[in-house]
Protein backbone atom coordinates (compact mmCIF):
# COMPACT_ATOMS: atom_id res chain seq x y z
CA UNK A 1 0.00 0.00 0.00
CA UNK A 2 1.56 3.33 -1.03
CA UNK A 3 1.71 6.10 1.54
CA UNK A 4 -0.96 8.76 1.62
CA UNK A 5 -0.06 12.30 0.59
CA UNK A 6 0.31 13.30 4.24
CA UNK A 7 2.52 10.28 5.00
CA UNK A 8 4.65 10.98 1.92
CA UNK A 9 5.11 14.58 3.06
CA UNK A 10 6.27 13.41 6.51
CA UNK A 11 8.65 10.94 4.88
CA UNK A 12 10.11 13.82 2.82
CA UNK A 13 10.63 15.82 6.01
CA UNK A 14 12.32 12.85 7.69
CA UNK A 15 14.67 12.49 4.71
CA UNK A 16 15.43 16.21 4.46
CA UNK A 17 18.96 17.46 5.21
CA UNK A 18 17.56 19.85 7.83
CA UNK A 19 15.92 17.04 9.78
CA UNK A 20 19.00 14.83 9.47
CA UNK A 21 21.14 17.69 10.82
CA UNK A 22 18.72 18.11 13.74
CA UNK A 23 18.95 14.39 14.53
CA UNK A 24 22.76 14.54 14.30
CA UNK A 25 22.95 17.56 16.64
CA UNK A 26 20.59 15.88 19.12
CA UNK A 27 22.41 12.56 19.12
CA UNK A 28 25.88 14.12 19.24
CA UNK A 29 24.95 15.73 22.55
CA UNK A 30 22.59 13.23 24.14
CA UNK A 31 24.57 10.03 23.58
CA UNK A 32 27.85 11.27 25.14
CA UNK A 33 25.95 12.94 28.01
CA UNK A 34 24.04 9.71 28.68
CA UNK A 35 27.22 7.64 28.62
CA UNK A 36 28.96 10.08 30.98
CA UNK A 37 26.02 10.14 33.40
CA UNK A 38 25.63 6.37 33.46
CA UNK A 39 29.38 5.93 33.87
CA UNK A 40 29.38 8.30 36.85
CA UNK A 41 26.46 6.40 38.38
CA UNK A 42 27.98 2.95 37.84
CA UNK A 43 31.34 4.09 39.23
CA UNK A 44 29.45 5.16 42.35
CA UNK A 45 27.69 1.78 42.59
CA UNK A 46 30.92 -0.10 41.90
CA UNK A 47 32.87 1.88 44.50
CA UNK A 48 30.06 1.51 47.05
CA UNK A 49 30.28 -2.24 46.57
CA UNK A 50 34.01 -2.88 46.13
CA UNK A 51 35.74 0.16 47.69
CA UNK A 52 33.88 0.22 50.99
CA UNK A 53 36.92 1.37 52.97
CA UNK A 54 37.47 4.34 50.67
CA UNK A 55 33.78 5.28 50.53
CA UNK A 56 33.46 5.11 54.33
CA UNK A 57 36.35 7.49 55.00
CA UNK A 58 35.14 10.44 57.04
CA UNK A 59 35.64 13.85 55.48
CA UNK A 60 33.95 16.24 57.91
CA UNK A 61 32.28 14.95 61.07
CA UNK A 62 30.00 12.07 60.11
CA UNK A 63 30.06 12.98 56.41
CA UNK A 64 31.97 10.37 54.45
CA UNK A 65 33.16 10.05 50.85
CA UNK A 66 30.20 7.82 49.93
CA UNK A 67 27.67 10.41 51.09
CA UNK A 68 29.42 13.16 49.15
CA UNK A 69 29.62 10.92 46.09
CA UNK A 70 25.91 10.11 46.44
CA UNK A 71 24.94 13.77 46.74
CA UNK A 72 27.07 14.54 43.69
CA UNK A 73 24.74 12.24 41.74
CA UNK A 74 21.98 14.82 42.25
CA UNK A 75 24.30 17.69 41.36
CA UNK A 76 25.37 15.88 38.18
CA UNK A 77 21.76 15.21 37.19
CA UNK A 78 20.79 18.85 37.58
CA UNK A 79 23.96 20.02 35.81
CA UNK A 80 23.33 17.76 32.82
CA UNK A 81 19.69 18.88 32.68
CA UNK A 82 20.65 22.56 32.74
CA UNK A 83 23.35 22.01 30.11
CA UNK A 84 20.88 20.18 27.87
CA UNK A 85 18.30 22.94 28.18
CA UNK A 86 20.90 25.53 27.18
CA UNK A 87 22.06 23.35 24.27
CA UNK A 88 18.49 22.75 23.11
CA UNK A 89 17.66 26.46 23.32
CA UNK A 90 20.75 27.36 21.30
CA UNK A 91 21.05 24.49 18.79
CA UNK A 92 17.97 22.28 18.62
CA UNK A 93 14.99 24.58 19.09
CA UNK A 94 15.83 26.98 16.23
CA UNK A 95 16.28 24.04 13.84
CA UNK A 96 13.12 22.27 14.93
CA UNK A 97 11.14 25.53 14.77
CA UNK A 98 12.29 26.07 11.20
CA UNK A 99 11.21 22.55 10.23
CA UNK A 100 7.86 22.98 12.01
CA UNK A 101 7.25 26.34 10.32
CA UNK A 102 7.94 24.80 6.91
CA UNK A 103 5.58 21.92 7.69
CA UNK A 104 2.86 24.32 8.83
CA UNK A 105 3.31 26.36 5.66
CA UNK A 106 2.65 23.17 3.68
CA UNK A 107 -0.41 22.44 5.84
CA UNK A 108 1.10 19.37 7.53
CA UNK A 109 1.11 20.30 11.18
Amino acid sequence: MPPTDREAAYLRVLASPEFQELRHKYRSWVIPATIAGLTFYFVYVFMSTYAVDFMSQKVIGNVNVGLIFGLLQFVATFAVTMAYVRYADRELDPRSSKIRDEMEAEGLA
